[in-house]
Parts: C-alpha cells; sequence; structure tokens
C-alpha cells in the first residue's frame, strides 16, 4: 500500500532534480531562415506525435480492457506506464546520448524517441496482465528501458538495420522480452482458465473499438521518422495496405477456423493490426504496393493460427502464459517482416550494386538475432527479480480483478462483490 506512492514520489523527485540541473530547451533561432526550418519541423511532426499518443493512451487502453473485471486497472496501469517510461527513458537518453556540456537539450524528437522506448513497455506487459502488482509493473519498465536502449543502439547504429517503423526493434524486441519475463515469473505448470478471464459481450466491444482506433492511426506511428517526401509517402501508402488486407485475411481465417464460420472477437481484435506490426521494416522501401498487401495477408494468418495452435501449444508444452496473445500479434509478424525486409533488400536492388546489398540483408537477420536474444536473456533476468516478495505479487485467486487496487464506488450496490471483497481484503492481510 506504501510501496506504490513511495517508488513514484522518490522517481518524481529525482526527476525534477535532474531536469532542474541539467535539461534546457534549444537556444531560439537568431536567424529568420532557421526559426521557420524548425517551425515547419514542429508542424510537420507534431500531427504525427499526438496520433501516436491517442494510439496509445486511448487505442492500446481500451485493446487490454477485454478481461471483465480488469478494465479499470488495464486503462490506468497502461497511463501510468507510459508517461513513466517516457520520463525515464528521456533521462537515460540525455546522459547516453545527448550530454554536452552539462546540459541535455529538450526537443520533440526527443520526446518522441522517448515515446517509443515506452511503446516497448507497453506490449511487454501484455504477456502478464492482471497478474502482476503496479510496483512489478514499474520494476520491470525501470529494467526493460535501458536494456531497449541498448539493444536499439547496436540494431541501427552498430549493424546499420532498416527497420523505420519498428518491427524489429519495438515490437520483436518487446514481445520476447514480455515472455521472457513471464516464463521467470511463472515458474508453475500449467494451470486451468482463470475464472475472470472469459471475455463478456462488453469487454469485447471496448477492446475492438481500442483495436479501431490503432488501426486508424498505426501510420503516423510508421511513418513519423521516415525522411519527409516520397519515403514518407510510401510508407503512409504500403501501411494502409499492410493493414487493409489484414482485416480482410484476419475475417477469413477467423470464419475458417472457428465453429459454424463464427467470427472470433480476438482474432479481429488482434489480427487487424498484424498488418501494422509487418509493414514497419519495409514501409519506406521502393516495393511495388501488391507486396504490401502479401504482406498485410501472409501477417494476419499467422497471427491468427498462431491463437488458435502456436498459444495452446506453447501453454501446455513450455507451460508458457501469454495473457494478451503479445507474440501471435508482435513476435510472428515482426519475425515475418524482419524476413521480408532481407528479401526486399535483395530483389528491389538486385540490379545495383549486389553485393552491397547482400550484406544489408545479412545485417537484417543479424538485427533479428539481436533483439531476440538480447530481449529474452533480458527479460528472464527481469522476471526473476520480480518475484522479490517485497514487490507484492497478487495471488492467483485475486488477479485480473479492479477491486485489488481501486475504490469501486457501488460496490455495496453490486450482487456477488461483498464475497470477492472479504476474500480481498483476507488476501491484503495475509
Amino acid at each position: 500500500r506504501r510501496l506504490l506512492p513511495l517508488f513514484l514520489g522518490l522517481f518524481q523527485g529525482a526527476l525534477l532534480l535532474f531536469f532542474a540541473l541539467f535539461v534546457t530547451y534549444d537556444e531560439p533561432s537568431a536567424q529568420a531562415e532557421d526559426a521557420n526550418l524548425v517551425a515547419n519541423k514542429v508542424y510537420s511532426t507534431f500531427p504525427f506525435f499526438q496520433d501516436i499518443q491517442v494510439m496509445l493512451v486511448v487505442g492500446l487502453g481500451l485493446l487490454l480492457t477485454f478481461l471483465p473485471r480488469y478494465g479499470l486497472s488495464a486503462l490506468t496501469h497502461n497511463f501510468l506506464l507510459l508517461n513513466f517510461s517516457m520520463q525515464w527513458a528521456l533521462v537515460l537518453l540525455g546522459l547516453l546520448h545527448h550530454f554536452h556540456h552539462g546540459q541535455v537539450q529538450l526537443d520533440l524528437h526527443k520526446l518522441l524517441i522517448s515515446v517509443f522506448a515506452a511503446v516497448t513497455v507497453l506490449i511487454s506487459v501484455g504477456a502478464i496482465l492482471g497478474r502482476t502488482s503496479p510496483c512489478q509493473l514499474l520494476v520491470l519498465a525501470t529494467c526493460e528501458i535501458p536494456i531497449y536502449l541498448a539493444s536499439e543502439w547496436v540494431i541501427i547504429n552498430c549493424l546499420g538495420v532498416l527497420d523505420v517503423g519498428g518491427t524489429i526493434t519495438i515490437h520483436v524486441f518487446s514481445c520476447y522480452f514480455g515472455l521472457g519475463v513471464s516464463k521467470a515469473l511463472f515458474r508453475v505448470g500449467q494451470q486451468p482458465p482463470h475464472p475472470k478471464e472469459t471475455p463478456t459481450p462488453r469487454s469485447d466491444i471496448m477492446s475492438l473499438v481500442g483495436m479501431l482506433i490503432l488501426w486508424v492511426f498505426w501510420p503516423s506511428f510508421v511513418a513519423v521518422l521516415c525522411q519527409p517526401g516520397d519515403a514518407q509517402h510510401r510508407a503512409i501508402l504500403n501501411t494502409l495496405l499492410a493493414m487493409s488486407a489484414s482485416v480482410i485475411t484476419t475475417t477469413v481465417a477467423s470464419s475458417l477456423l472457428e465453429r459454424e464460420g463464427k467470427l472470433s472477437p480476438s482474432h479481429l481484435q488482434n489480427g487487424s493490426l498484424a498488418g501494422g506490426v509487418v509493414i514497419g521494416a519495409v514501409a519506406d522501401m521502393a516495393m511495388p504496393p501488391v507486396a504490401a498487401l502479401v504482406l498485410g495477408s501472409l501477417s494476419a494468418l499467422v497471427c491468427v493460427l498462431g491463437f488458435r495452435f502456436l498459444t495452446p501449444l506453447l501453454g501446455r508444452k513450455l507451460a508458457l502464459l501469454d495473457q494478451c496473445g503479445i507474440h501471435n500479434l508482435h513476435g510472428l509478424p515482426g519475425i515475418l517482416g524482419a524476413v521480408a525486409s532481407a528479401v526486399v533488400v535483395l530483389v528491389a536492388y538486385k540490379d545495383t550494386s549486389g553485393s552491397h546489398f547482400s550484406q544489408q540483408a545479412l545485417c537484417q537477420a543479424g538485427g533479428l538475432a539481436v533483439a531476440v536474444g538480447v530481449s529474452l536473456l533480458g527479460g528472464l533476468l527481469t522476471g526473476a527479480a520480480l518475484r522479490l516478495p517485497c514487490l507484492a505479487q497478487p495471488p492467483e485467486r485475486l488477479c485480473l480483478d479492479d477491486s485489488l487496487y481501486f475504490k469501486i464506488q457501488d460496490q455495496e450496490e453490486s450482487p456477488g462483490l461483498g464475497s470477492a471483497l472479504e476474500e480481498g481484503a483476507l488476501a491484503l492481510k495475509e
């Protein structure tokens, strides 16, 4: 009860001190040409930045509300982790890459990069959603951000991987980091489904609304770091084509796999977004439009098949918990996108400097290997740290429930909550 405010209070206090001593804004431009250049850069970037904020705060938050008794926690913890991780990434980025003459000059681009770092935390948490305390989530974010920044620096700066939309650096990394945390944190065998896991029509509708918001704004996430002009234009078009194809393919695959041709809400909530994951590594490359459609269809297919077959198999064979199915939405399409980027590099530029592009294709594969290896190792170590008793992991019978962490105003009026409250009080006492 006291660890969460103490943790956040100390963190915010330290951040205030850091900003007071070291952080400043860029000096105002003296020349009119420089001032116009800065203004144009802000006006071209900030609309994309706003779209990304809506994606993360509203879209992703609502997507996680498919658990009927954990919606309030999913929305709030997602919002809290976004702000915590963004500030922590901003500090680390300033110290590691932008600390010059005792000062860190803050601008919109640095803030955008810190938000991208925070995205990895929000995705990784999906593997253990509802089964961890807020303090455990904050410790996870504290550990994951520096590991991500190191991995991203190696992949982009050392290997020279092309990944403008974060397919490898964000989606693959965050997926396997979350799965590593889950495997290390929950060391028990497969258990029967938790009674609070089954979605209701209302929770499925809320999650579908979140998917729709993410679907609409996803092109901004992919294109924001592209070079303005043709590359950014291609990235937007390719993302729209891939995501449109993923919607159609998800509907077809779900109808064929489910009984009586009915559609699965979980398939629609995730498969419709798979095209946005797969296209990030190739979005700005010179490839024909049909390639974006093919990649979107393939990503949706592997996502739906993953939910139908692979997730139950991993649960049985490895006792691996993946609450939100992040392996199906981020891991499998991310690997597909990494492979596609190597193929596009070889095929699209086969007529010029073949040896150079063969080397680039190997770099794409190397980046994928680094992302998977570093994230799994970091996730396993972080999951082991989250097992500390002081971090107050909720007992199995009380997880996936808002009443453990939030004051619910109409508890007395809601039927069936009396026993749950008594059970919660007993567990907190224990």
